[in-house]
């Protein structure tokens, strides 16, 4: 089985960096695990010509395809997000976007092998919730239009900087028992 983790955040060695790397350290004695961020791929913004609603592929040749691959290598997939103003950030709003070729809104319209697995994790840096489940909002409304299913999530405050991850290993090692 595989395992795909991903950063959304362009950064690559923040907090959430680091928070992908001990989820694929975790998975990886159960799962063959690759990890990658969102700002390994370069993508352009949807044009909204709206082609893939009658061809079910996007008009632009850029890197979506490729990361749609590791979708469809996966059987389970991370999102790992900070939040970026109270939301996920713009390169993986991007993305998401440019999936709208593999969505359920339209048809006809490509798609992602069934049985996917999907889980969230979101950061921020405030001490309220809120803003996670606004994050693992957007992420399990992506799964939905993908029908991967959605199988948990964690989120976690408080946490700007990588070093404040340290003290929430515990946590995503416990979440990473239940993937």
């Amino acid at each position: 089985m595989n395992a795909l983790i991903i950063n959304c955040s362009p950064v690559r060695t923040g907090a959430t960096a680091e928070i992908v790397r001990i989820v694929s350290d975790q998975l990886s004695s159960r799962y063959n695990t690759k990890a990658v961020c969102i700002d390994d791929y370069d993508f352009n913004f949807c044009k909204g010509c709206r082609s893939c609603h009658t061809t079910a592929k996007c008009a632009q040749k850029d890197d979506v395809d490729l990361l749609m691959n590791e979708f469809e290598w996966a059987d389970v997939i991370v999102l790992v997000s900070p939040s970026y103003w109270a939301d996920i950030p713009g390169q993986f709003k991007a993305f998401i976007d440019r999936c709208t070729p593999w969505c359920n809104t339209h048809e006809p319209h490509a798609s992602v092998s069934s049985g996917k697995k999907g889980y969230s994790i979101a950061l921020r840096t405030g001490p309220g919730m809120k803003e996670c489940e606004r994050i693992i909002g957007s992420i399990e409304h992506f799964y939905g239009h993908l029908e991967i299913e959605c199988c948990g999530s964690l989120g976690l405050c408080s946490v700007e900087y990588k070093e404040a991850v340290e003290s929430r290993v515990g946590e995503i090692k416990s979440f990473c028992e239940s993937i």
